[in-house]
This record gives C-alpha cells, structure tokens and sequence, in this order.
C-alpha cells in the first residue's frame, strides 16, 4: 500500500512517502505560487507514485486547518485522506536536520516534517 504525507504550508508543501508500511522517504517539496498551481502538482505526484492514502498535518490554528482542509478539497485524485495533528513536527524536522541542509527556503525541512508525520501515522497503525 502506497501511502504519502502532506505538511501544506502557504509558501511550500512537504511530502514524504512510504510504499512498504515501513521506511518514509521525504520527496522534493512542492513550491506554492498559487492555490491552482499547487493542487495540480499534488494531484500529479499522488497519481504519479498511485497513492492510496494520503495522511495530512493539521496545526492547532483554526485559520490554517480550515485553508487545509480546503486544499484537500481541491485535489482531483481520489484517495482516502486522513488528517492527524502535526504539532511539533516541523520543530522534530528542524532537529533531526540540523547541520544536514543549507537552505532554509528550499522546503527540504518541510518534506523531513512530512515525514515525521507519515511516521507518527504509521506508529500508530503499528500499536493495533
């Protein structure tokens, strides 16, 4: 089962995918110029790599769950969508790089959070 992870921000996207239930691999992030833009490129990779779940960060502000949430909205491939909070994740990424990447602005950080949050998921599917 093929599964990605989403870490929406308003400037970039991070994704990570797993495709055995067990090792998540950050992916390039995607780079927002526009709501349009960035459902499209989501939409081309989840088809791309034939995603069957995608599992999505939620923040505890109200304002960017519901831009969020909308985002998902957007998207023309039709996957089950799970949304799981993504508290600390960026903070866990942002540790777990340091040293690693340069840039702060290439979105690399973002993917690691997708990650931490694919991961988190998967966790949990592992304790039932």
């Amino acid at each position: 089962m093929t599964i990605a992870a989403l870490d929406i921000g308003l400037k970039r996207i991070g994704i990570a995918l797993c495709l055995d239930n067990k090792i998540v691999m950050p992916q390039t992030p995607i780079m927002r110029k526009n709501r349009l833009q960035a459902s499209v490129d989501v939409d081309t990779f989840l088809k791309e790599w034939e995603v069957e779940t995608i599992v999505v960060g939620l923040p505890l502000n109200e304002e960017m769950k519901r831009r969020i949430q909308h985002f998902i909205s957007l998207l023309k491939y039709k996957c089950e969508a799970i949304f799981i909070d993504e508290d600390f994740s960026s903070c866990d990424a942002k540790e777990m790089a340091k040293g690693v990447f340069k840039q702060k602005r290439d979105g690399k950080i973002d993917s690691v959070a997708a990650a931490v949050i694919l991961d988190r998921y998967l966790c949990t599917l592992k304790s039932f």
